[in-house]
This record gives structure tokens, C-alpha cells and sequence, in this order.
């Protein structure tokens, strides 16, 4: 039965890597957001827009006001993300 069951599910292959490799960017993307580094990073890069003029002042206010919140966080991103239930 495991052979039948194995070729019955080879056509799903595919889709399963993809969803393992989306998960997996989602763990990275989320823990860079609560490095402090990278927030940094990106503070330095909406001055940079701003000055260049490529973002206006109230679209860096808003941006800058969202970093850093995060920054001021007391609750550091891990990289893993809760799912919802009780605490």
C-alpha cells in the first residue's frame, strides 16, 4: 500500500515544496523584522528616500513611526510565529 499511496501523492510533490519553501521565507522574513540591525538598517534607507525625495515627508513619518515601534518593542520577533490558542 505504501507504494500505491506514494504514487497517488507524487503529483502533490510540487506543491508541498513550495509551501515548505514559502513557510521557510516567512520564518526568515520574520525574524529579521525583530532584529534591531535590520530595522536600523532600514531607517537609514527611509532617510536616504527622503532626502532623494523618492518618498514624501508624511509617508517617512508613518514609515519612521513603524520602525520605530519596533524597535521600542519589548516583545522581540524569534522567528516563530504563534498560531493562535491560549497563551
Amino acid at each position: 500500500m505504501g507504494l500505491v499511496s506514494g504514487l497517488l501523492l507524487l503529483p502533490l510533490a510540487p506543491v508541498r515544496g513550495t509551501l515548505w519553501v514559502a513557510d521557510h521565507l516567512l520564518q526568515e522574513a520574520e525574524r529579521q523584522l525583530g532584529d534591531p540591525r535590520a530595522v536600523q538598517a532600514r531607517l537609514a534607507a527611509l532617510n536616504r528616500a527622503l532626502e532623494e525625495g523618492a518618498i514624501d515627508e508624511a509617508a517617512f513619518e508613518e514609515e519612521e513611526e513603524r520602525l520605530l515601534a519596533r524597535l521600542d518593542s519589548p516583545v522581540r520577533y524569534t522567528g516563530h510565529h504563534h498560531r493562535g490558542g491560549a497563551s
